[in-house]
C-alpha cells in the first residue's frame, strides 16, 4: 500500500470566520495554526500548503490570563545601535490590537518558506466586519 501525499493542485481551501471576543489568546492561536497548517483534514502532508483561510474578527477583544497583561514583553531590534524596542502587551492592544494574534500565530507556524506562504492566509481584523463576503466563509465554533 503506497503512503498518500498531497499535490497542490487537488487542495481545495475553505474559508473560515472565527470570533475572537472573550477568546483565550493561546488557544485560539493553536486552533488558528492547526487549520491555517491543514492539520485538521485527512490529506494533510507536512510539506505541502494544505491549509484553510482564517478570517479573524473583533481582535481586540481576545482575553489573556493572569498578570499576561502588564507582564507580557513583546521585544523586537530595528538592526541598528540603540535599536532595541519592548512593549507590554496592554501597550499593542492599545497600538495595534491585530497584532497580538497576528504573532501568537506566527510564533506557532513553521519558521520556512512554507510557513510566510501559510501566514498570508490569516486575516486579521479589529472589529465585527470583514470585506471577505464574496468568498462566503463558514462561522467556526471554537471549544
Amino acid at each position: 500500500m503506497k503512503t498518500y501525499s498531497a499535490k497542490p493542485q487537488e487542495i481545495a481551501g475553505q474559508w473560515y470566520v472565527v470570533d475572537a471576543e472573550g477568546q483565550v489568546l493561546g488557544r485560539l492561536a493553536t486552533h488558528i495554526a492547526s487549520i491555517l497548517r491543514g492539520k485538521t483534514k485527512p490529506e494533510f502532508t507536512p510539506h505541502v500548503d494544505c491549509g484553510d483561510f482564517v478570517i479573524v474578527i473583533n481582535a481586540e477583544k481576545v482575553k489573556v490570563t493572569g498578570k499576561k497583561e502588564t507582564d507580557k514583553v513583546y521585544r523586537r531590534h530595528s538592526g541598528f545601535p540603540h535599536g532595541f524596542k519592548e512593549e507590554t502587551l496592554a501597550c499593542l492592544r492599545r497600538r495595534r490590537p491585530a497584532a497580538i494574534i497576528e504573532r501568537a500565530v506566527r510564533g506557532m507556524l513553521p519558521h520556512t518558506r512554507l510557513g510566510d506562504r501559510l501566514f498570508t492566509k490569516l486575516k486579521v481584523y479589529v472589529g465585527p466586519e470583514h470585506p471577505h463576503a464574496a468568498q462566503q466563509p463558514k462561522q467556526l465554533k471554537l471549544i
